[in-house]
């Protein structure tokens, strides 16, 4: 009875302790900066806010017009690229490519990957060069960008402006104002908005200590204590602007010329949902999610993290997968003779 009964007290001991190890490693993370994604777009608004970044107010209208306009290839100028092509919900919000392709099978000049549209609008700036401040800002680069969609804005309005459907749209959301380029990318980043996916580990950041694995727990001590959370915190584990090369040379930095902003500063990538959104670095030239872990150990941190230990890291970042929303593909406006033809 003895025996039993030290048991069963071992046993709560353990359970005490296990749970204890997880409410400490869950108070740690939130003081690292790490944050639970926002439940309502009043919580987007309240990001933002803290970020310095302005935005138009959001309304379901907008959202709603800005899905059709995230979709619609007549904004490209061949007619057949929309912002989905690159940034495909269906592919974790990527297009699965080292180097985007646009207009005419271009690739991108500097080859440059497409960084993740979920939960971008957490992000401090957009870009990998940080030169956007908001999505409607970002929004309206690869519409224009001549390796991407082509597009003037002249012609994106004159196109948008010749299909009925959307000029009664405009009119009832933005007024006199109607079809304007800046109220094309306002709508898009009011749908962008909407891409937000909770995880488990938002679940446990909100105090769910069973959320998460032991191993997965074990992995995001790792994460800490290896001085990844120097770059990739904040509610987005990423998105702000941060020095590259800090301690070693990018094994593949002579893919493409791109060398971040006039400072070298590079946009540090979201690590939310990363295990969807391979390949990797600004030039996508790693594929492995966990080669990734080890080769960022060594330029950024001047450490070497070991196959075991990156293993470990990785079931952590395997955790901010998230729950990705409900968009169903929208039947767009019928091109009538107004509507300039596509040029490839």
């Amino acid at each position: 009875m003895k025996i039993k009964s030290l048991l069963v007290a071992s046993s709560l001991m353990l359970i005490s302790v296990s749970g204890l190890s997880a409410a400490s490693l869950i108070e740690e993370a939130k003081s690292l900066g790490f944050a639970s994604l926002p439940k309502d777009q009043k919580g987007v608004d309240e990001i933002l806010k803290q970020n310095g970044i302005k935005a138009t107010p959001f309304s379901l209208e907008k959202a709603e017009l800005g899905k059709k306009l995230y979709f619609e290839p007549r904004l490209s100028k061949s007619g057949i690229i929309s912002c989905n092509t690159c940034h495909n919900l269906g592919l974790g919000g990527t297009d699965g490519i080292a180097a985007a392709v646009g207009h005419k099978w271009t690739a991108n000049p500097h080859h440059l990957n497409s960084p993740t549209v979920y939960n971008s609008v957490l992000n401090n700036v957009q870009f990998w060069d940080g030169r956007a401040g908001t999505l409607a800002d970002q929004a309206k680069g690869p519409i224009e960008a001549e390796p991407e969609m082509a597009t003037p804005a002249k012609l994106a309005v004159q196109k948008i402006s010749s299909l009925p459907e959307y000029v009664k749209e405009f009119k009832k959301i933005y007024g006199k104002s109607g079809v304007t380029f800046d109220n094309i990318a306002d709508a898009i980043a009011n749908f962008e908005r909407t891409l937000i996916t909770p995880s488990r580990f938002d679940k446990f950041l909100d105090g769910d200590e069973k959320a998460l694995t032991k191993d997965e727990q074990k992995g995001l001590r790792l994460f800490i204590d290896k001085g990844c959370v120097t770059c990739h915190s904040g509610v987005n584990l990423g998105g702000s602007m941060q020095a590259f090369e800090v301690a070693a040379k990018y094994k593949f930095s002579n893919l493409g010329d791109f060398k971040g902003d006039a400072n070298g500063m590079v946009k540090t990538p979201t690590l939310r949902n990363v295990a969807e959104t391979a390949p990797y670095f600004h030039n996508g030239a790693i594929w492995s999610l966990r080669d990734a872990i080890k080769e960022m150990g060594s330029v950024q941190l001047g450490i070497k993290i070991s196959n075991s230990e990156a293993k470990s890291i990785e079931k952590f970042l395997h955790t901010l997968t998230g729950d990705k929303p409900v968009v169903t593909y929208p039947q767009l406006p019928i091109s009538t003779e107004k509507t300039p033809k596509p040029e490839l």
